[in-house]
């Protein structure tokens, strides 16, 4: 997932609707395929953030370990600055890595 992460633009970047459409052959359908990937993409961001931040995780926390856990801080802070699902979606589907499957077509054959 990382490396994904990294192609991604992280700034913000005007599109071309068209090209989206493209993809699906209408844009509602581009935009929920883009939301639902976005989330498989944040989910899973969330899961290695979390197991990263759990070996921090003790059972008797005190104000000082808090302060001067700077290790937890900079993994933070890398998650912070890594471009949004959104970005990595888009990129995803201009690029056709994104494999989309209708369940109601494949029911009508």
């Amino acid at each position: 997932m990382e490396n994904k992460l990294h192609e991604a633009s992280s700034t913000t970047e005007t599109r071309d609707v068209e090209e989206i459409t493209q993809k699906s052959g209408n844009i509602y359908k581009s935009i929920a395929i883009l939301a639902k990937r976005s989330d498989q993409i944040s989910l899973n961001v969330k899961e290695e953030l979390t197991a990263k931040l759990e070996e921090f995780a003790s059972s008797n926390d005190n104000l000082e370990e808090i302060f001067e856990n700077r290790e937890q801080i900079e993994i933070s802070k890398y998650y912070e600055r890594q471009p949004k699902p959104n970005s990595v979606a888009l990129k995803e589907l201009l690029n056709d890595e994104i494999y989309v499957r209708n369940p109601k077509a494949e029911d009508e054959f």
